[in-house]
């Protein structure tokens, strides 16, 4: 399995744990450009994040 198929299942995982999240709440109204960029910059990170670190343990106990 490559860092292309974790980064595919790591992005399914963080959308469908980011849409639990209801960030109307964080943002002033009428700011829905602000929310939806801060929500896809956040979505960005956690994919990146998530999938290199999971892929630096697995190449560490050589699963990969």
């Amino acid at each position: 399995m490559g860092k292309i198929t974790l980064y595919f299942l790591i992005t399914i995982l963080v959308i469908i744990s980011l849409d639990s999240i209801n960030i109307n709440n964080i943002f002033k109204k009428n700011k829905v450009f602000q929310a939806r960029l801060f929500y896809f910059f956040l979505a960005v990170s956690l994919i990146y994040l998530v999938t290199n670190f999971i892929y630096e343990i697995a190449t560490t106990i050589k699963i990969f």
